[in-house]
């Protein structure tokens, strides 16, 4: 069977690696590929044309995928965006595992009032399990949160609350140097916070340096990378994994 991960970009995708390496270990004759799709609305196109089993979603098509997949299951249907696509029975089927996987981030964190920078797929992702506040540059995208009960706000009329975790879901600093708000604001949230998490993993992000700045506790997005990445491994092969087990063969591949 063959898997892919769709995404724009998709280059410094770790997927094709880990999940490769799981199937040589375990002797499966399957193969993991990327693909770089530029139009979202073409997935599920893009999907059948392929002839694939499984694929990984990643930024900027996760919505899209919820919009066209032919059914959608579990916690995504909550979400509204959907980061694996699954083909069951002849239906195209999306899920959500960024949520779960992003809990394995903070688990051992002693924190009260998170905040979110970004209102895209992975935003709602976390949000649903937070419950945190939104903050994103414009207003047009916050409308799904408006409508869940979040507590949202754009950079204009936000408001500085005693946030002591700080997450960056926005793909600001993955191929430049961009920070995901203004610095001057990042400066005050940072002072008043404990822990910074960026869901870009790979390389040290300005916003990573930014709270590192201020001796703040930080995570990349390597353990969401490694823990949704067994979740979908469990949906790809329709069976129950030994989830610690899997998660040290990613890690280590990583590594």
């Amino acid at each position: 069977m063959v898997f892919t991960i769709f995404g724009n970009p998709v280059k410094h995708s770790k997927s094709p690696l880990m999940h490769n390496f799981f199937f040589k270990k375990f002797n499966l004759p399957h193969c993991y590929t990327r693909y770089r799709l530029e139009n979202g609305e073409k997935i599920i196109e893009k999907f059948k044309e392929l002839k694939i089993k499984g694929a990984n979603v990643t930024i900027p098509h996760k919505e899209w995928a919820f919009k066209l997949a032919d059914e959608v299951r579990g916690v995504a249907k909550e979400m509204g965006a959907v980061n694996t696509l699954v083909l069951e029975n002849s239906k195209i089927v999306g899920y959500n595992t960024d949520g779960p996987g992003f809990m394995e981030i903070i688990k051992n964190f002693d924190y009260k009032k998170p905040l979110i920078i970004g209102a895209g797929g992975t935003a709602r992702a976390i949000s649903y399990l937070l419950k945190a506040d939104i903050v994103n540059r414009s207003e047009k995208r916050l409308e799904f949160f408006k409508q869940k009960g979040f507590n949202v706000y754009t950079w204009e009329n936000f408001e500085f609350k005693n946030y002591d975790l700080i997450i960056n879901t926005t793909s600001a600093g993955l191929k430049d140097n961009f920070l995901p708000m203004p610095e001057k604001m990042l400066k005050i949230l940072f002072h008043n916070a404990k822990y910074a998490v960026d869901v870009v993993y790979g390389k040290k992000t300005p916003f990573l340096k930014l709270a590192e700045k201020d001796n703040l506790t930080t995570r990349d997005g390597l353990y969401l990378l490694v823990y949704q990445g067994v979740l979908a491994m469990e949906l790809f092969l329709g069976r129950k994994l030994n989830k610690e087990e899997v998660a040290e063969i990613y890690f280590n591949i990583l590594k």
